[in-house]
């Protein structure tokens, strides 16, 4: 693959996953060498480094991660917050119904139905106290996502279960084509909360 593609590819790669991918799975995925993804991810950081853009590379041993740049740390701040204090999008109701109906159930596998990044949206669902997140049985790098017990308070329920077509949403595989078009009730804005974000 030409340098420009492969620059070009390694930047979907990165955004998509929104959290950390290792050297030799992009490699695996571009069917390139270990070395080639190597001096591309330098010259994007380069690049992005010197084109004073908003994202950057991170790097942790042999893994890599797109992220904002820390200068406009406190713009990002402000954008959260602002998401916290306001009603809901449409992106986090349909986040928040994929997880309500299939949970538990990965990032990754939300943003197979959907189409889309959902890291910020997961995000900022988690921080209005509305998600959980545990750990991932099969992967220890990884979460599941399942809907909070103040999720089910704010609706007024005692169970997901009493949600609306519950028994026949979550155990149809149709769901994918469907879920978009079924809305739940909107929350209530709730109090900020912290969230560590390690993993996703």
């Amino acid at each position: 693959m030409e340098q420009a593609k492969l620059k070009s590819a390694i930047e979907s790669i990165l955004f998509v996953s929104g959290e950390p991918v290792s050297v030799i799975k992009i490699a695996k995925v571009t069917d390139s060498t270990v070395p080639e993804i190597e001096e591309v991810l330098e010259i994007l950081k380069d690049e992005y480094v010197s084109g004073k853009r908003g994202i950057v590379i991170l790097r942790k041993e042999q893994e890599v991660q797109m992220a904002t740049d820390p200068e406009n740390a406190e713009l990002i701040d402000q954008l959260v917050k602002s998401e916290i204090q306001e009603n809901l999008s449409r992106a986090g109701l349909e986040v928040l119904s994929i997880i309500a109906y299939r949970g538990p159930i990965t990032r990754v596998e939300v943003e197979a139905i959907r189409g889309v990044n959902c890291s910020f949206t997961v995000r900022s669902l988690m921080m209005r106290g509305l998600l959980e997140r545990i750990e991932n049985p099969k992967d220890n790098r990884g979460y599941l996502y399942k809907i909070s017990f103040d999720f089910l308070k704010k609706l007024g329920i005692d169970s997901i279960d009493k949600l609306p077509d519950y028994e026949t949403l979550s155990k149809d595989d149709r769901i994918e084509s469907i879920i978009g078009s079924k809305q739940i009730p909107e929350p209530m804005p709730v109090v900020n909360q912290e969230v560590s974000d390690n993993k996703e």
